[in-house]
Parts: C-alpha cells; structure tokens; sequence
C-alpha cells in the first residue's frame, strides 16, 4: 500500500470518527425535541415554564385533575443550587489556581496537582455518598433543618466544580506572558501585588470561562444532588429547606413515568437543553473575546 492509500484511509477514519460525535449530538437534540416540543406546545410554554405545581399523579387538589406539569420549582431550584455553588467554589478555586501557579513550593506542587486531578475522575454518586453522610448530618445537628437541603446541594457541587475552576483558571493564569508580571516587579510592585493586579487581570477571560464551565457542571449534576436536596418539588427561598432541580425531576420519575407523564419528563430535559445551550454560547463568547486580547 502506498503512502497516499494510506493517508485517504485514515483521513477517512478520522472523519467516520467526527461524523460519529456529530451524528450522536444530532440524534440526540431530535429525540428530546421531537418528543418534547409538542407537549410543552399542547400544554402550554407558558403554563408549563410557570407553573408552580408538579403533580403528575391525578391530584384532585390540582387545577388540572389530570395531573399538573409546572416546572418553574425545579428551574429555581437548578437556579439556586448552579448560583450557591459558584458562589461557594468559585472564590476557592480561584484562589487554589492563583496559589499553584505562583505562590506554591515545587514540592507541594506535586502532591496539590496530582490531588486536582483525582478530584476531577471520582464519581459523582461519591461525592453525593460524602454529602448525605457527612454534610447533611452536620447542617441536621448545626441548623434549623433536616440536613436534606439546598444548602447541603449547593456544599457538594461547590466541591464538584472545584477541579473545573482550579485547572483553567490555573492554565489561564500559566498563559499570560511573563512581561506581565516582570514588568510589575520592574515598576516596584512587590510579588503578590503583581500577580493579583496585574497578571490576573490579564487572565479574566479564562478565569471566567473556568466558572462558566463549573456551572455547566454542577447544572447539570444529578446523582450527587439526588442524594442531599430532599427532592421537593416547591419554590422556597430558603436554602434549608429541600428542593429539586431539573436533572433530579428527570431521573426520579422516569423510571415509573408513562404517557403524558413520560413525555412531560422528555419537555424538563429540553428546558435543561436550553439551559445548557446557553452557558456553552456564554463559555464560546469569552473564549473568543480572551483569544482576541
């Protein structure tokens, strides 16, 4: 076989490869809006994005006794738990990547690094493992509360997301050139101010986009939140109390759900989609604007 089979063959494996990512992301978006479009449409969008009854049961109690699909409590609830935990694990993130790239001996460096990493590759069913047994019994005996709560949510996915955060925001601020911050020492500023004035302004974009990307994560979480939220379909503004959120709707009723029931489950996953959908387009944005500094 000559060199240039060769190459047609394996350029033809490398696209059958992307045409396979494609075709998957493509398949995919039309089984959930095929499925889900048409009932968020016969309900109502309007009535199923407001509504503040879930009730898929037949529930005489309920304006519709065939069930109610309102899926605004679990939105908040994704809203509040994504927004606690970024306000949480962002800040320690932050300062963890400022840390490892310009304060931290060489050898911590090699027992932190390493450390990140492993984070990043456990299970999320361990870290909801690790909330239920030690974070919710600690806001049980701490707090006014049953430990099951949105706080003790917003605690584990702030631990998720911190591998996220810390490994771009620490490769960001590794990509700013060293003229930076030789020029503050050159000026008379001293280390620390250099970097958190200088060099750090100069890696914003990538920060953000490290937070960006750590709320895609935890918005999107869903075995770690099933275990400590206490799966409450209701609005509440207090984050002791127990709530759910978009994926653990999905996945606590689909197992049993059928008819008109199922397909109400199929809309929340597209109403996540959308939710996904734009902090991709917020991440590409900030990707864009730091490559053109």
């Amino acid at each position: 076989m000559d060199q240039k089979a060769s190459e047609s063959i394996w350029r033809g494996i490398f696209l059958m490869s992307a045409l396979v990512s494609v075709v998957s992301l493509v398949l995919i978006i039309t089984f959930i809006f095929a499925n889900g479009l048409p009932f968020m449409i016969d309900y109502g969008i309007g009535d199923f994005l407001f509504g503040q009854q879930w009730a898929p049961s037949p529930d005489w109690t309920a304006q519709d006794p065939k069930g109610a699909f309102g899926v605004l409590p679990m939105i908040l609830g994704s809203f509040y738990t994504t927004i606690g935990a970024v306000i949480i694990g962002a800040p320690i993130g932050i300062l963890t990547a400022i840390y490892l790239a310009y304060f931290c001996p060489e050898w911590l460096y090699k027992v932190l690094r390493p450390a990140v990493n492993l984070m990043a590759g456990i299970p999320s069913v361990v870290f909801g493992f690790f909330g239920l047994q030690v974070i919710v019994p600690w806001i049980r005996n701490s707090l006014p509360s049953n430990g099951l709560s949105m706080l003790a949510a917003m605690i584990v996915l702030a631990i998720m997301i911190l591998p996220t955060v810390i490994s771009i925001s620490e490769t960001s601020l590794r990509a700013v050139p060293s003229v930076f911050y030789n020029g503050g020492i050159a000026l008379g500023a001293t280390h620390e101010r250099s970097v958190f004035t200088v060099v750090f302004p100069a890696a914003r974009s990538g920060v953000i986009s490290s937070v960006v990307l750590g709320m895609g994560r935890a918005i999107g979480e869903t075995m770690a939140v099933q275990l400590v939220i206490g799966n409450q379909a209701r609005i509440s503004f207090n984050i002791l109390d127990g709530i759910r959120t978009l994926t653990t709707n999905i996945i606590l009723e689909m197992g049993y759900a059928s008819g008109t029931h199922r397909t109400a489950l199929i809309s929340t996953a597209v109403v996540l989609f959308f939710f996904i959908i734009l902090i991709n387009a917020v991440f590409l944005i900030l990707k864009n604007r730091g490559e053109s500094y």
